[in-house]
This record gives C-alpha cells, sequence and structure tokens, in this order.
C-alpha cells in the first residue's frame, strides 16, 4: 500500500461525502498513532466529517478503532454488572459525587474515571482534589481492588486509554471541529468501552451551561450514544437534562464537595434540582444494572439509602479508601474555603426569570475555580453560592449569589457580568423542566431504542 495515496484518497473520500469502511478507518488510526499522519492531514480529516458527517456505520467503525487505539480494561474480576457513567459537562454537576457512593451502596459496582475540566464545565477530578489528602491517581489494580471491597472508587482517567482520542481533541479543540456529533459519539464512548463497564449511564446536558444547546442537538447526541454503545454490546441509558442553570447551589470545585456531602448528610435541606436529578440517574443506573425491575422500585431504593445515612457511610469509605479525610462528609465545614466572600445583592424585586448558566461558568473560571488549558491551574476554594433559582421571588437588597474569591481577582468588569447573568422582572415565567426525557435500549434491538 501507498501510504502517501492512501491518506490523500482518504481525505478526498470524506470531502466528497463517501463513506470509509472498517479497514479504511482503522488503517488511517494506526498509521496516524505511528506518527504517519502529519497534523495538518489530521485536521483536513476533521474538518471534512464536521461538514459533510459520517453514517451510522462509519461511527461504530471509528469509536472501536480509537478504543483500540490503546489500552483496555478487564473488570471480569469484580463480580456483578459493572456500571459506569458520564455527564457531557455541565456548570455546577457534581451528581457523580452523589450517585457514586449511593449505587455502590445499592450494590452496583462502579469504577468512575474523570478528568480535569477545561472551560466552564468543572471536570470531577479538580472536585476530589479539594478533599485533603484523596488521592485520584490510583493505579488500575488499586481502583479494581478497592471496587472489589467497596464497591466504588473515583480515580483520574489513565493515560493510556483511547490515545487516539487524545490527539483528535487537540486538533479539534484549535480547528473548530468539536461540535460534530460523531465525533463527539466516538470521543466519549471509545473512553467509556476501554474502561470496560457492562453497561453505561449518559446524562446529555442541554442549555446555555452545556455544549449541546438545542433539544435537537441533545436528542441528536443521545440516540448516536445510544445506538453505538448497542452496536459494541452495551445497554444504556441517555437522560436529557436541563443546563440553562447551575445545578444546584454551588459552582467551584471545594463548594461542590462540600455541597455534595451535605446532600448526603442533611438529605431534607438538599437543594431540589440537584436531588431530583440525583434520584433520576440512580433509580435508572439500578435498572440499568439489573438491580431493580422497574423505576419505582430504584426511586424506593434511593430514598431508602440516602435517607438512612448509607449513602453518606458509602461515601466516607470510598473518601477513607483513597487517603482523604472522610471527616468532611459529615463536616463539610471542614473543606478548604476562604474568607474572601462578596454578597451580590438583587438591584430590584422581582421574579428571577434567567440564571445563565454558562455566564455563571465562566465567572468562576474568571475567579479561579476552572481553566482555560488544561496545564493551567485552579483554585480549588474559588466559585459562586447561589441563592435563588429561576422563578423564585426576590426582595429588593436580597443576597442572590456569594462569589468566593480567594486570589482577589474580582473587578467591576467581572462582576457587572456576572450581574447581566441573573435577570430580575416584575412577572414571572414559565420555568422549563429538569429532565426533558430519557432514551434506553433496554429490551430493545438497535432499531427499535430509537424513539
Amino acid at each position: 500500500m501507498n501510504r502517501e495515496h492512501f491518506v490523500y484518497d482518504f481525505l478526498a473520500a470524506k470531502k466528497a461525502g463517501k463513506e470509509h469502511s472498517e479497514e479504511e478507518i482503522r488503517t488511517f488510526f494506526s498509521m496516524m498513532m505511528k506518527d504517519d499522519i502529519p497534523d495538518y492531514q489530521i485536521s483536513a480529516w476533521l474538518m471534512a466529517v464536521c461538514i459533510k458527517g459520517m453514517t451510522f456505520n462509519e461511527v461504530v467503525h471509528l469509536t472501536l478503532a480509537m478504543r483500540d487505539s490503546g489500552r483496555t480494561l478487564n473488570l471480569d474480576s469484580i463480580p456483578g454488572i459493572k456500571l459506569d457513567k458520564h455527564s457531557t459537562g455541565g456548570v455546577g454537576d457534581k451528581t457523580t459525587l452523589v450517585i457514586v457512593p449511593i449505587l455502590a451502596a445499592a450494590g452496583v459496582p462502579i469504577l468512575k474515571m474523570s478528568g480535569r475540566g477545561l472551560g466552564f464545565t468543572g471536570g470531577t477530578t479538580d472536585k476530589l482534589g479539594s478533599i485533603p489528602g484523596f488521592r485520584t491517581g490510583l493505579s488500575i489494580q488499586e481502583a479494581v481492588a478497592q471496587v472489589q471491597r467497596w464497591g466504588g472508587a473515583m480515580v483520574s482517567q489513565v493515560s493510556d486509554l483511547s490515545p487516539a482520542d487524545k490527539r483528535l481533541y487537540a486538533l479539534r479543540d484549535v480547528t473548530a471541529t468539536v461540535d460534530s456529533i460523531p465525533l463527539i459519539t466516538s470521543s466519549i464512548l471509545s473512553k467509556k468501552l476501554a474502561v470496560g463497564a457492562d453497561v453505561i449511564l449518559f446524562d446529555v446536558k442541554i442549555g446555555s451551561g452545556a455544549f449541546m444547546r438545542s433539544l435537537d442537538e441533545g436528542m441528536e447526541l443521545a440516540r448516536m450514544l445510544i445506538r453505538v454503545s448497542k452496536a459494541a454490546g452495551k445497554d444504556s441509558v441517555a437522560l436529557l437534562t436541563n443546563m440553562d442553570e447551575p445545578l444546584g447551589r454551588a459552582v467551584g470545585n471545594a463548594l461542590e464537595v462540600r455541597e455534595a456531602c451535605e446532600l448526603l448528610t442533611y438529605p431534607h435541606s438538599a437543594d431540589r434540582r440537584l436531588l431530583e436529578l440525583c434520584r433520576e440517574m440512580v433509580a435508572n443506573g439500578l435498572t440499568l444494572a439489573g438491580k431493580k425491575k422497574s423505576i419505582n422500585e430504584g426511586y424506593e431504593e434511593f430514598d431508602r439509602i440516602l435517607n438512612s445515612g448509607d449513602g453518606a457511610r458509602s461515601l466516607e469509605r470510598i473518601v477513607s479508601a483513597q487517603g482523604g479525610d472522610p471527616s468532611i462528609v459529615a463536616h463539610p465545614e471542614f473543606i478548604p474555603s476562604t474568607d474572601n466572600i462578596i454578597e451580590v445583592r438583587a438591584e430590584r424585586p422581582g421574579y428571577v426569570t434567567q440564571i445563565h448558566a454558562g455566564e455563571c461558568g465562566r465567572i468562576a473560571m474568571a475567579i479561579g475555580a476552572g481553566r482555560s488549558k488544561l496545564e493551567n491551574d485552579v483554585n480549588p476554594s474559588a466559585g459562586i453560592v447561589l441563592n435563588c433559582h429561576i422563578g423564585d421571588y426576590v426582595e429588593r437588597s436580597q443576597v442572590l449569589t456569594l462569589l468566593h474569591d480567594p486570589m482577589g481577582l474580582m473587578n467591576d468588569e467581572i462582576l457587572a457580568r456576572f450581574r447581566s447573568a441573573i435577570v430580575i422582572k416584575a412577572e414571572r415565567t414559565a420555568s422549563t423542566p429538569l429532565l426533558y426525557g430519557e432514551l434506553s435500549s433496554l429490551n430493545s434491538t438497535e432499531e427499535e431504542c430509537i424513539p
């Protein structure tokens, strides 16, 4: 095979909208991982995919080729149906910190690998890093042993899982090709499939604080995730959830850990929207893993574990096993914080009609809670605590939010942007649901699971 001609023909075929074969995709990725293809040709192919799209079969072949570009894990030594969970990223999304210990307490093994945050959505690894002593960098052997003993582990992404995705993502980020459903699907699933879980629970975020801005986009991604998972032999469920306002009260690493611990320890005072989503995800996870026969049974199990304190005790075991201080679960006030807190008060009375999640995430990033480049550091104490939700009535001078600014980065421009992100009007507007819907492959053929 003439390698130079192959790559040229491969690019030309996609530019013309033709379908790649499995052999062609695997050959291209094999050459790419051997550094036989320069970045400019890979970038040209990414742009062609972004413009021309891919067929379903191409997305399956692409996902599996990316999965096989590196190490794949075998979790067969862990008894039971292993579940993995993935969120497409949202402002204030700390659900992993709640649902992993609850699922573990329910007997569903879960080895959750997460990355660092980039942009206005936070990363679970950064959140866990704010727990004193907590180790996210466990070896695979250590993580598997912990799941075998305690049912769950939360660790940082292993570097040699789907290395092709890392190569592609670095180029997608600088070539305006991030927003391609085939590329997003293969990026997510190549890593999930490499981890080796039996079933996958997806949370597809939609709105101003998510990568999918419209319900149509979110539905398209969810459908593709379900279909490709099924083709790869994995049952899955995808929830489509609202990210037009931050999830919960806290945005920022240590603040989000504190909120998650408070939910597990003091569930009756938990944020309603955060509690509702965690309940939905756990209930779906329990049915997906075969622990419960119906969603209603899943709700009952979630309520039992949460209200009995078993969820909090489960998180304490996981934190302790990974070198962290387990006392932070019962005493979230021990989590590092800052004294430099700025109150933002309502300038007029009325109803909160918008809390722009994306702008809240960018403000939190501007005061140190997030990063624009992966090599940047974050300040675990930085972030935002909201005292209101969309639909709430507020009085003039009522405290809307608390800005935790440990490095003194807040200025008049950032504060003005933040005030504009929270819209107060005289008339209440109709609220939007937290859960738009769900897709499932359970008891369905590949075709039947698409609504």
